[in-house]
């Protein structure tokens, strides 16, 4: 059996801004650094140690990875967050209420069904051909959320919420199957 260990990245200026942020990128925030190595530590303290690690290619996820550990990773494309089309970089409130199905489409971004099936079959590729046992992830915030909802009925762990930044949803993997074990949430308190 494999562990995955999904993160989200730390905050980012879009974040702050409360701007519609998916193939677009903003830099991490002082915050979001912070996060991420509130993360590291977390982790540390949790005796995990990852064999592989993969990001997304977008410069948030990958400043995350760097900050959380120094192994050697692999950026991957199809990890990326949800295309938002030309509605990216626009004002969170142009977005309509969930769910959003197909309403990016007419903007030239994803369909959820779509971006779902992208995201799911990027994270299976990955544990059918890493080797090791730990495995890291760094994605995105509507990523991961729509790789839960797929394997949801999977586990009794629920999500209770938006994923934070910088939380970790430790999956187990074994015969094409994710369990959802644990969402860990770090105690930020100090730095907010």
């Amino acid at each position: 059996m494999k562990t995955l260990y999904l993160i989200r990245h730390g905050q980012t200026l879009f974040n702050q801004q409360k701007k519609i942020q998916g193939f677009c990128d903003s830099p991490l925030t002082e915050l979001g650094k912070k996060q991420a190595l509130i993360a590291k530590d977390n982790i540390s303290s949790l005796n995990i140690t990852f064999n592989e690690a993969y990001c997304s290619t977008s410069e948030r996820a990958v400043d995350t990875l760097e900050l959380i550990t120094d192994i050697p990773y692999t950026r991957e494309k199809n990890l990326r967050e949800w295309n938002f089309g030309s509605l990216e970089a626009e004002g969170e409130h142009l977005n309509p209420p969930l769910p959003y199905r197909d309403f990016f489409v007419q903007f030239g971004g994803e369909d959820e069904f779509d971006f779902r099936t992208r995201i799911s079959e990027a994270i299976l590729k990955i544990m059918n051909t890493s080797k090791g046992d730990n495995i890291l992830i760094v994605s995105h915030g509507a990523a991961i959320a729509q790789f839960y909802r797929v394997w949801e009925n999977n586990s009794e762990v629920k999500r209770n919420g938006r994923i934070q930044n910088c939380s970790i949803l430790k999956y187990s993997f074994s015969n094409n199957n994710f369990v959802l074990q644990e969402i860990i949430n770090h105690d930020f308190s100090t730095i907010e």
